[in-house]
């Protein structure tokens, strides 16, 4: 079995996002999203990302944000790619010049394969929980075996992992990466290093099989 991608979201302190290298995350997210309590500002953001290292990608999330504070934020942080959570448009995400994948809440009657061809121009999609009014970070999982077997986009799973769940999550869908955020925390926005190691070993533990 190929190697399955980890990404940590919602890093907010610079040793965060340490440990979660140390752990062998491959990417870090950073939350833009004024909303939540992960939030980090462009500054908090630009400090974090100039303390990592080669090979690990700092990803940016937003949420149907006006297009000038994209564009601040890109200005000032060096993002390998962005992460669209909200109602934008594939034109809206290619807008930008980078790199995107795009979430898709599963709600009710979600037909992945449409939003798959929809979003072609994405690096791939990120299937989370769906809760009317929350655009992510939920801590709910959804029904794996809603997701096709025949995506033409790679995906990344989120929603509800944690250390208990994370080995039977990657055996179940074989995502291509996985993404977690309050799985892994003390409290919100704060993670927890024997919450990231553990989560770690759950992924590589399923690759054994």
């Amino acid at each position: 079995m190929r190697r399955t991608r980890v990404k940590i979201c919602g890093i907010t302190r610079l040793d965060d996002a340490r440990v979660a290298v140390e752990a062998g995350a491959d990417a870090i997210g950073l939350v833009f999203y004024p909303r939540s309590p992960r939030v980090v500002t462009a500054e908090q953001a630009a400090a974090i990302v100039a303390t990592l290292p080669p090979f690990v990608t700092a990803v940016g999330l937003f949420v149907d944000a006006d297009r000038k504070d994209i564009d601040a934020v890109l200005e000032r942080v060096p993002l390998d790619l962005l992460q669209f959570h909200g109602g934008e448009t594939p034109e809206s995400c290619d807008s930008f010049g980078h790199r995107y994948i795009k979430a898709v809440r599963m709600r009710p009657g979600i037909d992945l394969r449409e939003m798959a061809e929809r979003y072609a121009s994405a690096d791939g999609l990120l299937l989370d929980a769906y809760q009317k009014g929350v655009p992510g970070g939920t801590g709910e999982r959804f029904d794996w075996d809603r997701i096709p077997d025949d995506l033409n986009l790679p995906v990344v799973l989120a929603g509800g992992l944690d250390p208990g769940n994370i080995t039977d999550a990657v055996r179940s869908v074989r995502p291509f990466a996985v993404d977690v955020s309050s799985g892994v925390e003390a409290d919100k926005g704060i993670k927890d290093a024997a919450k990231i190691a553990a989560f770690m070993r759950g992924v590589r533990r399923a690759e054994i099989d």
